[in-house]
């Protein structure tokens, strides 16, 4: 059901992310986000000048490069836009992510990494939903390993409401691993 009709309403600011998994012929996998940011009028930035209406004030990218195990082997990060001159200059310190693995608690780490003043909030933020496409892009890869050895427990399980391992979608398409009252 979609929401409901809003009431009149001027529009001021759209923020987009984009987030997009690839699989390498060297057997990694690339898992990439971008956000940007506008607004619908232009106004001045100190450090830019003047920044036009549907102009980017943020325009951000990362690269995580992950086996997998969901193991991260690289991160880039590009600050293609920002509203301060040294935004990019904290690209470097994601590399505190080489070695992480995307696993339960994964933005607790990311946070405990690189949050706050450690990073960059706009290219932090985005590395939640990163561990997400992540799940998504490997599920084909895990789904095809599954098939091969029926024993191998599914990293999806429990880790989210369908995918409690208590409940009928576990049932149905993991049956071995369900554990609900019927079990």
């Amino acid at each position: 059901m979609p929401l409901s009709p809003p009431v009149t309403r001027q529009h001021l600011h759209t923020r987009k992310y984009l987030f997009e998994g690839f699989e390498r012929e060297d057997g990694l996998f690339d898992i990439e986000g971008r956000i940007t940011d506008t607004k619908t009028y232009g106004f001045t930035n100190e450090y830019r000048g003047r920044i036009g209406p549907d102009e980017a004030i943020h325009d951000m990218q990362i690269r995580l490069t992950l086996d997998i195990d969901m193991k991260i082997h690289g991160v880039e990060v590009c600050t293609n836009s920002s509203p301060y001159r040294i935004c990019g200059n904290v690209a470097p310190s994601y590399a505190a992510l080489i070695g992480e693995q995307i696993k339960a608690g994964w933005t607790r780490r990311v946070k405990a990494l690189v949050g706050g003043t450690k990073g960059c909030t706009h290219v932090t933020e985005m590395l939640s939903s990163m561990g997400t496409v992540a799940f998504q892009t490997m599920w084909p890869v895990w789904d095809k390993r599954r098939k091969e050895d029926p024993d191998a427990r599914p990293g999806i399980l429990n880790t989210c409401h369908a995918l409690d391992t208590d409940r009928e979608v576990v049932k149905r398409f993991h049956p071995k691993f369900y554990t609900g009252g019927d079990a």
